[in-house]
């Protein structure tokens, strides 16, 4: 059995040591989001019926430097954790639905071969200012074609996905009334287009006006998930 201050392997053992730990103290198992390292461990926990909590590293050095601590160590990441924890015990997110991480998993990686599409296109482009592009031809449209499939594949299953599900698909359709937010596209928002031409027209940097936007869509779109809501023209 795992003591106070032990550590265990971020492996199926280690994860089953926790599990058994956590059932034998019925506590609740929080930690820091570390990129997706901690989904397997997330899920195991899950499975055993353990309640558990994902932080935001922001919050936990934020509060690290509320109480002074400077040092960094495991064992005191994990004390800050669990005092944090203490301090706001509604802090965090649960892990969501098996359906959801599917679709996130399929999206990620949607989103990867997008990215190396861009890539090679780009290359492509180079070879060509070279005068070097008769030499790739044949493989950079073999290889195009085949992330293009690829792509294409992953997003009937996405959509396969959300319509599976009947939770999943009313969202779908409430963030799909929304201009400016498509399936993997975004196209006209005209609400939203009068908020970035008035950051415009006070001077705003490019970028600035950009992420304004782009956070008033998040809001728009958080509110009417939340309310069930699809969009009308005053919904911003």
């Amino acid at each position: 059995m795992l003591k106070k201050g032990a550590r265990s392997p971020n492996k199926v053992e280690g994860h089953e040591q926790v599990a058994q730990l956590a059932l034998e103290l019925d506590a609740l198992v929080c930690f820091e989001a570390t990129g997706g390292r901690e989904w397997r461990l997330w899920s195991t926990l899950d499975i055993a019926g353990i309640a558990t909590r994902q932080l935001p590293p922001a919050q936990i050095k934020a509060f690290a430097a509320s109480r002074g601590t400077r040092a960094k160590t495991d064992q005191i990441d994990a004390e800050l954790i669990a005092r944090f924890m203490m301090f706001r015990p509604d802090a965090g997110r649960v892990l969501p639905h098996e359906k959801l991480r599917f679709l996130r998993a399929l999206t990620s990686k949607r989103g990867q071969l997008v990215e190396t599409r861009k890539r090679l296109l780009a290359q492509t482009k180079a070879h060509g200012k070279l005068g070097s592009a008769d030499m790739f031809d044949a493989m950079d449209a073999e290889l195009k074609d085949l992330l293009d499939r690829q792509v294409a594949e992953l997003e009937v299953q996405i959509e396969q996905a959300m319509a599976s599900d009947d939770e999943l698909a009313t969202t779908a359709g409430i963030l799909r009334s929304v201009p400016g937010i498509g399936p993997v596209a975004s196209h006209h928002n005209p609400i939203l287009k009068i908020s970035a031409d008035r950051l415009r027209a006070a001077g705003k940097p490019h970028k600035v006006v950009i992420t304004a936007v782009a956070r008033k869509l998040v809001t728009i779109a958080n509110a009417l998930c939340k309310s069930r809501l699809k969009w009308t023209n005053q919904a911003a």
